[in-house]
């Protein structure tokens, strides 16, 4: 994980431009706010890099914590939302002290990056934060048996709706060339079946199913939703 992380930290091409990322970020924004139920939740974002629209999440709950292992990302976190009363930033050391106050994890995009016995210890962590019948989202999984073409495809497809098409077709030429093709071929990247991130999630204590649609704008991923069972009525 440490070589994704620095990876994450530098001035890297992912994105093709400023309209690319302010996409990006907003349909992840969109899309979790919609998961969150009431305005006094409690959300924690794991592994949220830039977030740039971390406010209109922030909008739909209570309390947001982003939390970001990059420190270069991490300080932009900072110094964007310094000002916003519902959002906090912290590092992944940085979440002790949370048992039981969650209601919603989001991991989004990032299962990928994770060896599946860093995975099993996060989602004990998860679990460990969570209240009864909090939500665990496990978004932007690889699928197994997905390319780097599924990707190529999705990014296409949002550039042309979005006027960024003549970008992404350069930005992927840079990509091809990056620290990001060279991590991908040696490092490789975590790839799940559908029944087995269920079945894995089911072994951490939630029950789990795939989510109808990704996180996010490429659909060739998976989103899970794990939750926990309700804590007993200790007046009962």
């Amino acid at each position: 994980m440490g070589d994704w992380i620095a990876f994450w930290n530098s001035d890297h091409s992912i994105y093709v431009n400023a309209r690319h990322r302010d996409v990006h970020y907003r349909m992840i924004a969109d899309d979790i706010a919609r998961y969150v139920p009431v305005r006094d939740a409690t959300v924690l974002d794991y592994g949220c890099g830039d977030a740039l629209h971390a406010d209109r999440i922030a909008a739909a709950a209570k309390r947001l914590i982003l939390v970001e292992a990059a420190p270069a990302v991490r300080a932009r976190l900072v110094a964007r939302f310094k000002d916003h009363p519902g959002i906090e930033v912290r590092a992944p050391d940085g979440i002790g002290g949370l048992d039981r106050s969650v209601d919603i994890v989001v991991m989004n995009s990032v299962a990928q990056y994770l060896g599946t016995d860093e995975l099993d210890a996060l989602l004990a962590r998860f679990r460990a934060m969570l209240k009864g019948g909090g939500l665990l989202i496990v978004g932007d999984v690889m699928a197994q048996g997905a390319s780097a073409a599924s990707d190529i495809a999705a990014l296409l497809r949002l550039a042309a709706a979005n006027g960024f098409l003549g970008a992404a077709l350069f930005g992927l030429a840079r990509t091809a060339l990056s620290d990001y093709r060279r991590l991908r071929s040696t490092l490789g990247l975590t790839r799940y079946r559908p029944a087995a991130m269920v079945q894995k999630l089911s072994a951490a204590g939630f029950a789990a199913e795939q989510a109808p649609v990704n996180i996010g704008h490429n659909q060739a991923r998976l989103t899970f939703l794990a939750r926990l069972p309700p804590m007993p009525d200790p007046t009962s």
